[in-house]
């Protein structure tokens, strides 16, 4: 088995294996978001992205939801970061295949 195929077989398994991650934060982000929805807690993009508006104006807002905001937006950075990696990863060993086969 020459490195070519080393390469694939570990592009495979890691999208894989990071899909599968990306699914799992996916779903609970959407359990989150439902539950949101149903207690009618709304914040912006802006706010996600940044604590010191999360803080001043959703958890001083909706104080007996912090957690499940807080479970929230963990879930959905992570899927982010996750979805990031995997986009790179796959970009990295496309580079490398094509450097490899010249």
């Amino acid at each position: 088995m020459n490195i070519d195929a080393y390469l694939v077989v570990g592009v495979i398994l890691l999208f894989v294996i990071l899909l599968a991650f990306n699914i799992y934060f996916r779903i609970k982000v959407l359990r989150s978001y439902k539950y949101m929805n149903q207690n009618d807690i709304h914040f912006g993009i802006k706010q996600l992205f940044d604590k010191e508006k999360m803080e001043k104006e959703v958890y001083a807002y909706y104080p007996e939801h912090r957690e499940e905001i807080e479970t929230f937006v963990f879930n959905l950075k992570r899927s982010i970061n996750i979805a990031v990696f995997l986009i790179l990863l796959i970009a990295l060993f496309g580079a490398i295949l094509m450097y490899l086969n010249g």
